[in-house]
């Protein structure tokens, strides 16, 4: 069975497999350039969960195969795909009429990263070719004189390699990093909400001075600091943020209640979803967008849910051509979707909190007749039922 067909149908089952099998069920199982097989491996990988991603990268690391080499660097360049940039992919094989590119790395208003792809740093790779690729490149007119090289390696212990990059004349035109250190870099976008971690994060991948480390330092401060700050907000830990306080939920449990209602409206719509940050989701194109949070119930029965929207997820929701709000309760196996049309029009009627470097505004659920919830417009006195935007979630079995 063709590998999108049998993802459409049996996505458990497809994610179950290891990556050979997926190999084998693209096209006709023979990976090379213009191929079938290639079209579909990558337009799965551009819809599979980022955990998929990685397994599957460490797998070609571990248990060499055929064509594991042009599997990996499908893999690396989706990753680079996940770090929000534009990816163009290069030949398996090069050409004699081709600048032989594993892949470019791009980001407006940014120098590209041409990207090399090795499974291991065993072998002393030839720097004057990875110049001259970038060179073809820059005579050409697709990037830029100030774009750099960076060397993705399978093995984390890259000393040899470190040693040539910085005995060659190449010291500031290249960067290397492992493919666990890339991966790391993944998950910690992942996990973050902050636009700032991403810049740094791309900025990580370029060439720098490093005697000074501040910059590696920021990306981990910024980071934890902006996943704490999104806790404490989602589970409303000050009494004037949120309403009264009523025991802490481990953000284990927020998570996955959060995976739940994506996956849940993502059948519902049809849609490949695929993580951005913490909270934010889009399609592999990146026009249908979600973002979604979740509130545990409250003791205040006027008021049994509470919710923070800050203005970065509005930038992100606009941007999309389709895009709603979910809205999940802890206690409930119900969401609620809301459409940012409806949201952008509305949000004003919101109370707002802008303190300390911090603004969002609050979303606060309501209790209608028949125990039916409601969007509160505390600043209109209105209120909308959020009955035409539910869809069920999936009841967990016992067992």
């Amino acid at each position: 069975m063709p590998l999108l067909s049998f993802w459409k149908s049996n996505r458990r089952e497809v994610l179950n497999l290891n990556i050979e099998q997926i190999l084998s069920n693209a096209g006709d199982g023979n990976l090379r350039d213009d191929s079938l097989c290639c079209e579909e491996l990558r337009r799965f990988f551009k819809a599979c969960p980022s955990e998929s991603l990685f397994r599957y990268a460490r797998h070609c690391l571990e248990s060499s195969f055929d064509k594991s080499g042009f599997v990996l660097q499908d893999l690396v360049n989706e990753l680079g795909r996940r770090l929000d940039f534009d990816v163009e992919n290069g030949l398996y094989r090069g050409k004699s009429t081709s600048i032989g590119f594993d892949g470019i790395w791009k980001v407006k208003g940014e120098p590209a990263l041409i990207i090399e792809v090795k499974t291991t740093d065993y072998i002393a790779i030839p720097l004057d070719k990875l110049a001259t690729y970038k060179e073809k490149l820059t005579i050409d007119g697709r990037v830029s004189r100030d774009s750099s090289v960076l060397i993705i390696v399978g093995r984390e212990d890259t000393g040899a390699l470190e040693a040539q990059v910085r005995g060659s004349r190449y010291a500031w035109e290249m960067r290397l990093i492992s493919i666990e250190g890339l991966i790391k870099l993944v998950q910690i976008k992942e996990k973050s909400d902050d636009p700032g971690n991403l810049l740094q994060i791309h900025q990580l991948l370029r060439p720098f001075e490093y005697t000074k480390i501040d910059k590696i330092i920021d990306v981990i401060f910024t980071t934890a600091a902006d996943v704490e700050s999104q806790q404490n907000t989602e589970q409303a830990l000050t009494t004037d943020e949120g309403p009264h306080h009523v025991g802490r939920t481990e953000p284990e449990l927020i998570d996955a209640k959060r995976q739940q209602a994506v996956d849940a409206f993502a059948g519902v719509n049809g849609k490949e979803l695929i993580k951005r940050s913490r909270t934010l989701y889009w399609s592999p194109d990146k026009e249908f967008r979600v973002c979604c949070v979740v509130s545990k119930k409250y003791e205040k029965d006027h008021q049994p849910y509470w919710y923070a929207y800050y203005p970065k997820w509005d930038d992100f929701l606009a941007e999309g051509k389709e895009s709603y709000f979910i809205l999940s309760c802890m206690d409930r196996n119900e969401a609620f979707a809301v459409p940012y049309t409806w949201l952008s029009k509305n949000k004003n009627n919101f109370n707002i909190t802008d303190k300390e470097g911090r603004t969002y505004w609050h979303v606060a659920l309501t209790t209608l007749q028949g125990n039916q919830l409601a969007i509160n417009l505390s600043k209109s006195g209105g209120k909308t039922p959020l009955k035409p935007y539910g869809f069920s979630l999936p009841v967990k079995s016992s067992s």
